[in-house]
C-alpha cells in the first residue's frame, strides 16, 4: 500500500475502523436528522427550490432507487443525494459549525440518506438484511466529525473557496465506508475529492450573491457519493494529493501551509453542534436576531425616531454578512446581518418568507432602518468565538434615538441552539419540526413522524421503512 498524506490516512482509518460514540452524540444525531428532514420539507414550499428536484433528465426512472422525502421521486443515489442535500440546505435553517471555517455538517445527510435508502432496497432485493437507522446516525456522527475537525484550523474562506469542499470530503469518506470500501478504497476516493478542489465563494458575496449558495451543498454531497461509487470499482487514488510540491492542494490553495486535523476524531463535533432553532438566518447573526426581537417592544412605533442602531459582533460576522447597499434576492438578504436585525426590530419575529422579494418590496422601512445600522467588531466576541471551550457566537444590539435616548443594550453570547443552552433547545427543535412538517403532512401525521424519531424506535428501524413513512403521502 502506498503511503498517503496523513490527513487522508487518518480520515480513512476513522471511517473504516469501528468507533464508539457517546449517548450525547447519538442523541444529537437523532435531533440533527429530525431537524434536517423538517428543513427539507419546509423548503418544498418554495418553487425556486422545487424546480431543481427530480432526475437530471425528465422522465428517467430508477426502480428501487433512493427516495426523496416529501416527494414521489425515486432516483439514482447520486442525484438523490443532490435532491436531499439541496432541500436540507435551501433555507439556511439546518445545523451549523463555526470555527476557522464554518459550514453545515448536516449537509452530508444528503449523501448518507440517499445511499442508505439505495443500499437497503438493493440488499432487500438480493435477499439480504437491510440497513437500520443506527447506521445513518453512526455515519452522520462521522461526517460531522470530519467536516468539523477540518474546520477547526483550516480556513477555506480566506482563500476564496467555499466551505462545501469539506462537505464533499466528508461525504466521500463515509459514503465509501457505507459501500463496504477498504481503507485503500476510501483513501483513493478521498484523495480524488481533494483534487476536485472546491467552488469559489463568490456566490455568497456582493456583487454575485445568489441561489447557488442554496444548492452548493447538494452538489458537494452528491459528488461525494459519485467519487465513492467510482472508488468501489477500484479507481486509483493519489497519495500526495495534498502535499505534492507545486501541484498538491496545499501548495496550490494554501500557499504551502500544511492542512491539519488539530484533534483526534471521535464525536466532539456532534456533541457540540449548533442547532439553528429560532431563526432561518446565517448563524453568525442568530444572536443578533434574538437581540432585535427582544428590543422590538422598545422600538415599535418609534422607527422614524431611530438615529442609529449599533450591532457589536465577531470578526467573522463582520467579514461575511456585514452588507450595505442593494440586496437583490433572498440569498442576499438571509446573509445580511443588517437586514436580519432590522426585520427583528420592526416585526418582533423572523421567518423564511421575510426574505422573499415580494415581502421586501412591500416593506421599504426595512431598508430605511438598515441604512441606520452600524456594525462593529467586539474583540472579546472574536476571542470567545474561537475559544475551543466556549465557541460563543455573541452579538449585542443597541438602538439610539434622535432625542438622545437609547434602548438598553441587549447582549446574547450563546444562541438557543448552542450546547450551553441544549436542554432549552431540544423541545424547541421538536416544535420547529412539527411546524415545518405541516407544509406537507397533516397535524396528526406530523405528530406520528415526531414520535417515529424517538430514542427507542428510530435506531432499530430499517432504512427503507423510515423512507416509506416520509413518502407514502405522495408529494411533488
Amino acid at each position: 500500500m502506498q503511503v498517503f498524506d496523513e490527513v487522508i490516512e487518518e480520515v480513512a482509518a476513522y471511517v473504516t475502523e469501528e468507533q464508539q460514540f457517546s449517548e450525547e452524540a447519538y442523541r444529537n444525531a437523532r435531533y440533527v436528522l429530525l431537524d434536517s428532514v423538517g428543513c427539507a420539507i419546509l423548503a418544498q414550499k418554495y418553487p425556486e427550490c422545487t424546480k431543481h428536484l427530480g432526475p437530471i433528465v425528465p422522465g428517467i426512472q430508477t426502480p428501487n432507487g433512493a427516495r426523496v422525502p416529501g416527494t414521489s421521486y425515486e432516483l439514482d443515489p447520486v442525484q438523490a443525494a443532490f435532491n436531499i442535500g439541496l432541500l436540507i440546505r435551501w433555507l439556511d435553517y439546518n445545523d451549523t459549525w463555526l470555527a476557522e471555517e464554518w459550514g453545515h455538517p448536516s449537509d452530508n445527510l444528503g449523501g448518507i440518506l440517499a445511499l442508505a435508502d439505495y443500499l437497503s432496497r438493493k440488499r432487500l432485493s438480493e435477499g439480504k438484511s437491510p440497513l437500520t437507522m443506527k447506521e445513518v446516525l453512526y455515519r452522520s456522527i462521522q461526517a460531522h466529525e470530519i467536516q468539523g475537525i477540518l474546520a477547526l484550523s483550516n480556513s477555506m474562506n480566506r482563500q476564496g473557496i467555499d466551505h462545501v469542499l469539506f462537505v464533499k470530503i466528508s461525504t466521500t469518506a463515509v459514503a465509501a465506508a457505507m459501500l463496504g470500501g477498504t481503507k485503500q478504497q476510501v483513501m483513493n476516493a478521498v484523495s480524488n475529492a481533494w483534487i476536485d478542489n472546491g467552488s469559489l465563494r463568490t456566490y455568497r458575496h456582493f456583487p454575485n450573491t445568489g441561489s447557488r449558495k442554496s444548492w452548493a451543498a447538494g452538489d458537494a454531497t452528491s459528488r461525494g457519493v459519485r467519487l465513492a461509487l467510482m472508488a468501489m470499482k477500484d479507481e486509483m487514488g493519489y497519495p500526495t494529493a495534498l502535499s505534492a510540491k507545486t501541484w498538491g492542494f496545499q501548495d496550490v490553495m494554501l500557499d504551502g501551509k500544511e492542512l491539519t486535523l488539530p484533534r483526534e476524531m471521535k464525536d466532539y463535533v456532534m456533541e457540540n453542534v449548533l442547532f439553528k432553532i429560532s431563526f432561518p438566518a446565517e448563524f453568525h447573526a442568530q444572536t443578533a436576531a434574538e437581540c432585535a426581537v427582544t428590543l422590538h417592544d422598545q422600538v415599535k412605533g418609534r422607527v422614524e425616531e431611530v438615529k442609529e442602531v449599533v450591532i457589536e459582533t465577531q470578526e467573522s460576522a463582520k467579514r461575511i454578512i456585514d452588507k450595505t447597499g442593494e440586496l437583490n434576492n433572498p440569498a442576499d438578504r438571509d446573509h445580511c446581518i443588517q437586514y436580519i436585525t432590522a426585520v427583528g426590530l420592526l416585526l418582533g419575529e423572523l421567518e423564511a418568507d421575510h426574505y422573499e422579494d415580494d415581502f421586501a418590496l412591500a416593506h421599504p422601512e426595512i431598508d430605511q432602518l438598515r441604512e441606520k445600522i452600524k456594525v462593529v467588531e467586539n474583540a472579546d466576541y472574536t476571542v470567545e468565538y474561537l475559544h475551543p471551550e466556549k465557541r460563543s457566537i455573541a452579538n449585542a444590539v443597541t438602538v439610539h434615538f434622535v432625542d438622545g435616548s437609547t434602548t438598553e443594550r441587549i447582549e446574547v453570547r450563546y444562541p438557543i441552539g448552542h450546547r450551553e443552552r441544549r436542554q432549552e433547545g431540544y423541545p424547541l427543535l421538536e416544535a420547529k419540526f412539527l411546524k415545518n412538517m405541516e407544509v406537507r403532512y397533516t397535524k396528526k401525521r406530523t405528530k406520528d413522524l415526531l414520535n417515529f424519531h424517538n430514542e427507542e424506535k428510530l435506531p432499530n428501524k430499517e432504512v427503507q421503512t423510515y423512507f416509506n413513512e416520509l413518502v407514502e403521502q405522495g408529494g411533488l
